[in-house]
């Protein structure tokens, strides 16, 4: 993963270029991309540009975006607020520092969300294309889009 302001740069590019290997787009990927953007971006310009990007990164590497894969609301809202919360828990930082911390921490696990969101309910097709409040714990850091 990227470490120095210039490598991060760097990957961004790639990835808004469409030009990112497959291989590299991994759920820390994501979250680059998410303190990138809320970094960067307003709340609401941050998800509408995540929204567009990653849906267009997805055709571009042959990922449909289907009831079945590629963009998932939910999940992409979710991330982003816990990203959100991160950076104004370390808005000290430096966004190297800022992402480090982040990728220690426990949105870098990937089964995050499912401390928030039943399985049924976070995998289904209504969760892939709108926001679905959680069902098993409340998420304090929840915006409202």
């Amino acid at each position: 993963m990227a470490n120095t302001t210039q490598e991060i740069e760097s990957f961004i590019r790639e990835f808004e270029a469409r030009n990112l290997p497959k291989p590299r787009w991994t759920h820390q990927a994501h979250l680059v991309v998410g303190l990138w953007y809320l970094t960067h971006h307003s709340p609401d310009d941050a998800l509408s540009i995540i929204r567009q990007r990653i849906r267009a990164y997805n055709e571009a590497v042959g990922t449909a975006n289907t009831d079945s894969s590629g963009y998932h609301e939910t999940l992409t809202r979710l991330f982003l607020d816990g990203i959100a919360a991160h950076i104004l828990a370390h808005s000290n930082e430096s966004f190297p520092s800022s992402l480090a911390l982040l990728l220690q921490s426990p949105l870098a696990h990937k089964d995050w969300p499912l401390s928030f969101y039943s399985r049924e309910r976070l995998f289904s097709v209504a969760a892939r294309h709108d926001w679905l409040e959680p069902d098993v714990t409340p998420n304090d850091n929840t915006r409202k889009y």
